[in-house]
């Protein structure tokens, strides 16, 4: 349970495209704040166009960080994201300042909003063992393993995933700890904030959909394969990096190596942009103390400031 003592952070949480960039700014502009993504995508050097970065104009005069702080062939954790966010959360409040964090790396806000699990490292000769018994067993007797040792992870784990069931099997044998245990202790991590969440999205998804195939058409438009084309170049980048699999990019690097036409290319950019959105949803549910606000709504700045503000108040009142 967080302080509500503590100063204010506000999350701004949404799926792509949903226009969580320009209300960002224009919370920053009203409330002395300043901006730190939560994007594990615009952290990469000259990959602009497909991630939709925010241009100088559009970040409307304000500080932006963890922005082009990587070359592409460079890897960015979650640990690194948390620690980083973390400083630069600290050096805006010193300032007198509102950090506002934006963006749509589900994975990087529930790291700030319950800690940092730090499992055991891989152990190659467990997980060839478990990768036979996989092979001779089957996804859904390593899935009933797992249920019998964690059944808390085993109901959060599908047995169709039997990549993170053997990382699960892996931890316990390793450790003798079940993966819930790790999990459990980063959530008394909790960060020295009054955290107030906010969710944007459209009310109607096709809506979404609509506006993330225009998008992509648009980045095309743009340039994007241009764009593309200049990382495929290098020659030392690969698909199988995180920056080169971030949607959008990974289908047009397969189009630059002759996978897919223009057209097949373009669908499976928008499909995969689509899928993303479902997954950012999927997290987003599970916010349950955000308050929500529809994409487009008329006043919406208003309505976001009167939130944040009765919320700022409310904790004000309680010291």
């Amino acid at each position: 349970m967080q302080n509500l003592l503590n100063p204010p952070a506000i999350f701004l949480m949404g799926p792509t495209a949903s226009g969580k960039t320009a209300l960002s700014v224009q919370l920053a502009q009203a409330l002395n704040g300043e901006i730190i993504s939560v994007d594990s995508a615009l952290v990469f050097k000259g990959m602009d166009i497909g991630t939709a970065k925010p241009s100088q104009a559009e970040r409307g005069g304000i500080p932006h960080y963890l922005i082009d702080i990587l070359d592409p062939v460079e890897v960015f954790s979650t640990g690194q994201f948390r620690k980083q966010a973390l400083v630069l959360m600290d050096d805006i409040t010193a300032r007198g300042k509102v950090p506002i964090l934006v963006g749509g790396t589900m994975l990087y806000f529930n790291v700030l909003n319950s800690g940092l699990a730090v499992l055991p490292e891989a152990d190659s000769a467990v997980r060839a063992i478990l990768d036979r018994d996989l092979e001779n067993l089957g996804k859904e007797a390593l899935h009933q393993r797992l249920a019998k040792i964690d059944p808390v992870a085993a109901a959060r784990i599908h047995p169709n995933d039997p990549q993170r069931v053997q990382r699960a099997l892996e931890v316990y044998e390793i450790s003798g700890k079940p993966l819930t245990s790790f999990f459990t202790a980063a959530q008394e991590q909790d960060i020295p904030y009054q955290k107030i969440k906010l969710i944007i999205a459209p009310q109607d998804r096709m809506l979404l959909h609509d506006i993330i195939a225009k998008r992509f058409i648009s980045m095309l438009e743009q340039d994007f394969i241009k764009e593309v084309e200049a990382l495929y170049q290098r020659g030392d980048l690969t698909e199988k990096m995180p920056s080169i699999r971030a949607v959008g990019y990974r289908q047009v690097w397969s189009y630059l190596q002759g996978e897919y036409d223009f057209d097949t290319m373009t669908e499976k950019a928008i499909i995969a942009t689509r899928q993303l959105a479902k997954r950012q949803f999927t997290w987003l549910r599970r916010e349950n103390d955000a308050i929500n606000f529809i994409t487009g709504q008329p006043d919406l700045l208003e309505s976001v400031l009167a939130e944040i503000k009765s919320a700022i108040k409310t904790a004000s009142n309680t010291r």
